[in-house]
């Protein structure tokens, strides 16, 4: 009887561990493999991330120059009271804002997340909340210019001087932000 569980118990284990081993290379492929994708598809995603901020980043670097240029017009009509508001941003040729293009951190933000460096997600987190403090002070500064657009006193165009001033900071702010990106 000892024989027959001895010779049993034998042959179960040569059975046992072909099976086992043969599941535990299957896991390690499909580990591998899943590993593999995930990959390909960050690379994938941080090269749309990287052609975004790219973009984003020659956008704030020709509206600066504009910004700067309407912030000196109302530096130099500061003290006019027959120039309105209005006026100088005519003069100025309009207002512009750029455009800060984040849509591939913001799909890959809520689903793989953690398949991303915490350095890359911090840097990219604070990109993403520059453009929406940008978005906000982009919005504040439209409705400052309806509201006083007729204005022809000094305190208004220096209040709008000092939001655009703000605005410009923010941008700069961003642009460092998206080259610390590109060194990662």
């Amino acid at each position: 009887m000892k024989e027959k569980i001895k010779n049993y118990t034998i042959h179960f284990i040569k059975e046992i561990i072909p099976v086992i081993a043969g599941i535990l290379i299957a896991l390690f492929i499909d580990n591998w493999n899943s590993e593999r994708k995930d990959q390909v598809y960050i690379d994938q995603v941080f090269s749309t991330i990287n052609s975004e901020l790219k973009e984003s980043k020659e956008d704030i670097k020709a509206i600066v120059p504009k910004q700067e240029s309407l912030v000196d017009s109302l530096q130099f009509y500061n003290n006019n009271k027959n120039v309105t508001v209005l006026d100088i941003v005519k003069k100025s040729k309009g207002i512009y804002i750029p455009q800060i293009k984040i849509n591939a951190w913001k799909s890959v933000s809520s689903t793989k997340i953690d398949l991303i460096d915490y350095k890359k997600v911090a840097s990219l987190s604070n990109i993403e909340e520059l453009k929406e403090t940008l978005k906000d002070k982009s919005e504040f500064v439209m409705t400052f210019i309806y509201s006083n657009m007729n204005a022809t006193d000094k305190n208004t165009k220096q209040t709008l001087k000092m939001i655009f001033l703000d605005i410009i900071q923010t941008e700069k702010n961003l642009q460092q932000n998206i080259e610390l990106v590109e060194k990662k």
